[in-house]
């Protein structure tokens, strides 16, 4: 985890697959986006490049590039200069929305695509050419990323999600053989102490029995 970024970005996964943002200042961590949309919901596509040194001033653009599936070449889909964001594929119309970083000094490139089709299949590219400001020459950097993404009709459940599962089901059933368990110990115990009380007090009065009797035996003899 590297050190920076001023507006952090928490990708958070829905039942439905699709991620929201919020912001919030903390350390910069380069996540790699989803690659699976549900058709019809909305899916962010994520593109996270963390500066190495936080004091450096820069500035940064970010362009994002559509392959389709089966096709050879890449559309220019989104242009993104702050405060200035740009569709421009007409296929994108009205459906892409920045989610990236609210400053020139951007380090989110995310977009959300809203209303996914199944024609948005294919390879998203993320370019991100960042300028710093550095004392004695300014240096550029361009960084890109790129998102296999894949449109199903149903979302898939995640494997942790089918192993978290099963996990609770595993553990309620040891928690009830457990408890089972403890039930028949405690009811073994208790039945144990209250047959050596009825024993003890079998005793008792088998003893007092036989001091009554003696005491009986000696006022005869008298």
């Amino acid at each position: 985890m590297k050190n920076g970024l001023n507006n952090f970005v928490k990708l958070i996964v829905t039942s439905s697959n699709c991620l929201f943002l919020s912001q919030c200042h903390g350390a910069c961590a380069e996540v790699d986006s989803k690659t699976e949309a549900v058709a019809g919901e909305g899916f962010l596509l994520g593109c996270i490049s963390c500066k190495r040194r936080e004091e450096v001033a820069a500035r940064a653009t970010v362009d994002w590039h559509f392959k389709p599936l089966g096709e050879e070449k890449f559309r220019h889909i989104f242009h993104y200069n702050h405060p200035s964001a740009e569709i421009l594929h007409e296929d994108f119309s009205n459906r892409l929305e920045w989610h990236g970083t609210q400053n020139s000094d951007i380090q989110i490139g995310a977009i959300y695509i809203h209303n996914v089709t199944f024609n948005d299949t294919g390879t998203y590219q993320c370019i991100l050419q960042r300028t710093l400001f550095l004392e004695l020459a300014d240096e550029h950097v361009t960084v890109e990323k790129e998102v296999e993404l894949s449109v199903v009709a149903v979302a898939n459940r995640e494997l942790t999600a089918v192993i978290s599962e099963i996990m609770m089901y595993v553990l309620i059933v040891v928690l009830q053989l457990w408890l089972i368990v403890v039930l028949v110990y405690c009811y073994k115990k208790i039945s144990a102490e209250h047959e050596a009380r009825e024993a003890r007090k079998a005793l008792k009065d088998q003893a007092a029995l036989l001091e009554s009797k003696d005491n009986c035996d000696g006022v005869q003899l008298e």
